[in-house]
């Protein structure tokens, strides 16, 4: 996880350049409107220039990222970011300065947008909260050094504002340089254009360990928008341990570990689910609060019952890899690319004929080889076989070690074939996907638990794991496919299936309820009162005598400003760090519903604070107190969390575009926040805006509590699986 790690430092470096950008203007638009003279007016568009420039960019950039990629894009925001210091540096007048701050605006949007997304596909999904809270971070400790060096040049007898601004070039250089020779092209997008081997190799080196495989196959499934996916589930045991009394009325796949030999049956349950994901009839459970979205309820039964180990280590099948493989005991290991070596006589070869190219897939999820054994073994038609790849690392797992195994979170990537007669006779095949997923810990068929210390093996007679999954059609694999090769790879291209019409992508019900997600807390985050606190602080603090005492130190007022501002964002950086260590332990559901009541309680107490007269003294500590603790608890949850939900929810093929969207809604709520909030003070006062402010709080605890699901520790693509068969079977439901 170090390489994920560093990747994610490095590209965060964007947003210390946003913190940086916004610190500095605020200090030096104080001298640029002495030399310049400038009116009201154009002091504001000095600096809400930088607002417009990244309201603009944000209206292009996921649909160009997803287009070219999402590394030469930050590429292209640390160009913008130099060029903008460089002609900061220089401005003769305010018109320049404003096409520089225009310049760095297009930086900012970029990197505020594709930044979250960036780290969300390179990053494993136990450590994805953590490391999208990066941002939120190196931001306010660019802030922090800025302020400070803002205070030091105020101290000089002639501070030049040009300079202040144009420091910026600096650390941009040093942006520059990363994202053109360390930082990789996301995975994700490279499986999205069919460029295998490049991903591969990106994974290698940010995993840091040969084999894959398994995370490649399920790069692969997230490419799949839509689609039939049910929900089953599953009673796993060894082969000869689920008697007569678990005989199933549905198909049984066999599952086949590492050592020869040793192989277990995983059962469809008959009659009522005792699991909270799923029911008989794989339909969402009807959630027990009214007017809660079910998707909320179907996350939440995963968390709920995620074995004692989380999501720092899946306990499920601890034999068990992830792809397939023949049943062999000594099959060698094969990459996907150079698969065709071993298969050129089979007639399956592909017709590009170079092992190297991406375009020669050969077939990378399933073999005629494994397929054919598979049906030799199966005394009866309606059986399935569900192999699973060995002697690969995802299938060594040894106790006290936080090795993942599968594909994150407790969830295991598999597929089944299943072969019947049709009522003509003929045999009919079919090939799904299954994402399986542990429901709590073994036990034994009579129901008494089994202990599985450090995830070891289960030797015990009569040991069962109980299994949910959701059952799809592979990404890669089409019924057009089928007919053709029916007993085969009948694979396309993933190039092929990421060419598929975005608008057809944007329309499916597990995208639109997504975006319902990813929209709502983007504008109930912007006006939940983080600008008005922003701006009331200073104020706030000059109650509390903090410029008297340094002013007393010989410490002018703009000056103590700066200070101040410091000191501000000095305080998050803890209440960051904090949120870091807890985002994927707790949960972003859990902090946003625990952080928000606290920040409806420091604005009501804002309120009462300014409507009753307590005396100077006395207001003064509670405004201070309620300030501080305002922001500690913003940045520790409704900071960083929408902008980590928007990079988890959408779909690979169209996640750019979709983050796009939200991001825009953030910019055009950022504008409206800014310049209705001078007039709201003037008509309103201070306590109606707080008073505002924590109405639509309490309208977000409301949201989050209805709409918005947990997803810590899972895949990408299971996320995106389990609002496409939410979506779909919430519509059923509505019908």
């Amino acid at each position: 996880m170090n390489g994920a790690a560093l990747v994610a430092i490095a590209a965060t470096i964007g947003n210390f350049l946003q913190g940086w950008d916004n610190a500095t203007i605020a200090g030096a638009v104080v001298y640029i409107k002495k030399e310049l003279e400038l009116g009201a007016a154009i002091e504001g568009l000095v600096v809400a220039m930088s607002l417009i420039g990244a309201t603009l960019i944000t209206t292009c950039s996921g649909t160009i990222s997803d287009w070219i990629g999402r590394r030469p894009m930050l590429i292209l925001s640390s160009m913008f970011y130099f060029l903008s210091g460089l002609i900061m540096l220089w401005s003769p007048n305010v018109y320049v300065l404003l096409l520089a701050r225009l310049l760095d605006g297009f930086g900012i949007g970029l990197a505020v947008t594709l930044v979250p997304l960036y780290i969300s596909e390179t990053a494993p999904s136990e450590i994805r909260g953590l490391l999208n809270t990066l941002p939120q971070f190196t931001g306010s400790g660019g802030m922090f050094l800025a302020y400070c060096m803002i205070f030091g040049m105020s101290l000089l007898a002639s501070p030049s504002w040009r300079l202040m601004l144009g420091v910026l070039s600096i650390p941009s250089l040093l942006y520059f340089a990363l994202t053109v020779f360390y930082l990789p092209e996301s995975p994700r997008w490279l499986v999205s254009k069919g460029k295998m081997l490049e991903a591969k190799r990106v994974l290698q080196r940010l995993r840091g360990r040969e084999d894959v495989s398994g995370e490649m196959a399920l790069l692969v499934e997230g490419l799949a928008i839509g689609g039939e996916t049910c929900i089953e589930e599953y009673i796993i045991g060894p082969s000869n341990e689920l008697g007569e009394e678990q005989e199933p009325t549905a198909d049984a796949i066999k599952l086949y570990g590492p050592e020869e030999g040793l192989s277990w049956v995983a059962k469809p349950v008959t009659g009522q689910s005792r699991l909270s994901l799923v029911s008989r009839q794989g339909s969402l459970v009807t959630p027990s609060v009214p007017l809660m979205d079910p998707l909320v309820t179907l996350f939440g039964s995963v968390h709920e019952k995620l074995p004692e180990m989380g999501s720092m280590r899946s306990m499920l099948f601890p034999n068990f890899g992830s792809m397939f493989s023949t049943v062999e005991p000594n099959m060698k290991n094969e990459d996907w690319d150079e698969e065709s070596l071993q298969r050129e006589g089979e007639g399956y070869a592909s017709e590009a004929g170079d092992a190297e190219s991406d375009d020669n897939l050969h077939s990378p999820l399933i073999s005629r080889q494994t397929t054919s054994m598979e049906k030799d073994m199966v005394p009866q038609s309606h059986d399935s076989i569900l192999t699973m790849r060995r002697h690969s690392s995802l299938m060594q797992g040894n106790a006290g070690e936080a090795n993942s195994m599968g594909i994150g979170g407790g969830w295991q990537l598999a597929w089944k074939w299943s072969e019947r007669e049709g009522e003509d006779g003929k045999k009919e095949g079919g090939f799904k996907r299954i994402y399986l997923h542990q429901e709590g810990v073994p036990g034994s068929v009579r129901g008494s638990l089994v202990s599985l210390p450090g995830g070891d093996h289960v030797h015990a007679e009569g040991d069962y794991i109980q299994a949910a999954a959701l059952v799809s059609q592979p990404a890669l694999f089409s019924k057009d496919l089928m007919n053709q090769r029916p007993a085969g790879p009948a694979m396309a291209h993933p190039s092929q299936i990421a060419g598929d019409s975005v608008l057809a992508a944007l329309l499916e019900p597990g995208v639109k309820r997504a975006l319902v997600v990813g929209i709502g807390i983007q504008i109930l985050q912007q006006f939940s009162g983080i600008n008005g606190v922003l701006y009331y602080t200073p104020q706030i603090l000059q109650q509390a005598g903090v410029d008297v005492l340094l002013s007393n130190l010989g410490i002018g007022s703009d000056s103590a400003s700066f200070l101040i501002s410091a000191f501000t964002n000095l305080l998050m950086l803890p209440s960051i760090a904090v949120a870091m260590r807890f985002m994927d332990v707790v949960g972003r559901r859990s902090l946003l519903l625990t952080t928000i009541p606290v920040l409806v309680i420091s604005l009501i107490a804002l309120v009462i604070g300014n409507v009753i007269n307590f005396g100077e003294v006395v207001h003064a500590v509670i405004s201070t107190t309620c300030v501080v603790i305002y922001f500690c608890t913003f940045v520790m949850g409704y900071g960083p969390i929408p902008n980590i939900l928007c990079s988890e929810i959408f779909p690979t093929r169209v996640r750019g575009i979709c983050i796009a969207i939200c991001a825009l809604v953030f910019w055009i709520c950022d504008v409206i926040v800014t310049y209705t909030l001078p007039v709201m003070l003037s008509s309103i006062g201070l306590a109606g805006v707080f008073g505002i402010y924590a109405i639509v709080c309490v309208i977000s605890w409301i949201f989050v509590f209805l709409r918005v699901p947990e997803t810590k520790g899972m895949p990408l693509e299971v996320i995106t699986e389990f609002f496409s068969v939410g979506a779909k079977q919430g519509a059923v439901k509505n019908e």
